[in-house]
């Protein structure tokens, strides 16, 4: 087969994105197990922030096509809005929900569109030892109990936090307290840099944990049933406030967990989307969808399936979306036979 030929800045562009991408599998990368399930993932230490101009900005044809891309959440969907990024890939689809209506932390309506929701299903998880007694969050604050929670990093403000902890956050305080409340009710926050973080597991196990506040649901939740933990519901006036940020609302037995007593209402935290200024000219979302198009094979997934180009335009339940389709994205579907 012959070996196709680009131009030599192509040549430089096409090939700093695939060493970039093998990066992740280089020496600067390690494997670790996912605590509960026992599987091994890779982690790295190279970041996570892409940033790619095709060309040179004074001296390239008009038509060029500057691309940066970015994962992250609040703070670099605001960039894709301001213009500063192309496209954002972030998790779950809920924070482009946000801000596309211009709630959360989001002070207005941003004009963003998706292009792609990729697949990975997840939910809120609030659990608590079966032997506390407690069957509400309202409960914690009613008795103000001093909990020992597993949970991410606290952050200073809104914008600041991870989605998990602006999560986190919120549905606390529509239960009318934070996690800084347990700390002075005399608890302690035991932070975890992920989910899946062995460090859970162990406290867990060995009981030093009274409750835990997080998403990645899969990396722990079997195992804190199996240790005798139970899922307080998210429902009534939460659910309600919740609901009106943009969250989708979702059951614990979508988990698939063994021996629940019951099945607990909560909120969804499912999809990864990629998003873009609602102002992109229509050829380059159509575009990027043809990369991934061309790409899928090599394009990790959470659901740990073939990527699904059919799936990414279909708003299901592992991959939900409540924000518009860019039409040059759609155009690309419909044209392919992906959407009807």
């Amino acid at each position: 087969m012959a070996i196709k030929r680009y131009n030599a800045g192509i040549q430089r562009a096409k090939g700093l994105m695939e060493i970039a991408a093998a990066l992740y599998d280089s020496s600067l990368s390690h494997e670790t197990r996912r605590a509960a399930e026992g599987v091994l993932q890779t982690d790295s230490r190279v970041g996570r922030v892409v940033r790619l101009s095709l060309g040179v900005r004074d001296t390239s044809p008009k038509d060029d096509v500057p691309i940066s891309f970015a994962t992250g959440s609040f703070k670099e969907i605001i960039a894709v809005a301001r213009g500063e990024y192309s496209m954002a890939w972030v998790n779950p689809s809920v924070l482009l929900t946000m801000a596309y209506r211009g709630t959360g932390p989001y002070k207005k309506k941003l004009p963003l569109r998706a292009i792609a929701v990729f697949p990975s299903f997840d939910v809120m998880g609030f659990a608590v030892r079966d032997s506390s007694g407690i069957e509400s969050l309202e409960q914690i604050k009613k008795e103000r109990r001093p909990l020992r929670v597993s949970s991410g990093f606290v952050p200073r403000n809104d914008l600041e936090a991870s989605a998990t902890m602006f999560t986190v956050a919120a549905v606390l305080r529509a239960a009318g307290f934070t996690l800084q409340d347990i700390v002075k009710w005399g608890g302690k926050i035991h932070s975890t840099p992920r989910p899946s973080d062995p460090a859970r597991r162990a406290a867990i196990v060995d009981g030093s944990i009274d409750a835990i506040f997080d998403e990645g649901i899969k990396s722990w939740g079997q195992t804190a049933i199996d240790n005798g933990f139970r899922y307080l519901p998210i429902e009534g006036k939460i659910l309600k406030q919740m609901t009106a940020l943009g969250y989708r609302t979702s059951k614990m037995s979508n988990c698939g967990f063994r021996r629940m007593k019951s099945d607990v209402p909560t909120v969804d935290f499912s999809g990864w989307p990629m998003i873009v200024h609602a102002d992109m000219p229509n050829d380059v979302p159509y575009a990027l969808c043809e990369a991934i198009e061309q790409r899928r094979s090599v394009i990790p997934t959470d659901n740990f399936k073939a990527l699904s180009l059919k799936q990414l335009c279909s708003g299901d339940g592992e991959a939900p979306f409540d924000v518009p389709l860019h039409p040059g994205a759609r155009k690309f579907y419909r044209e392919r036979g992906y959407l009807e």
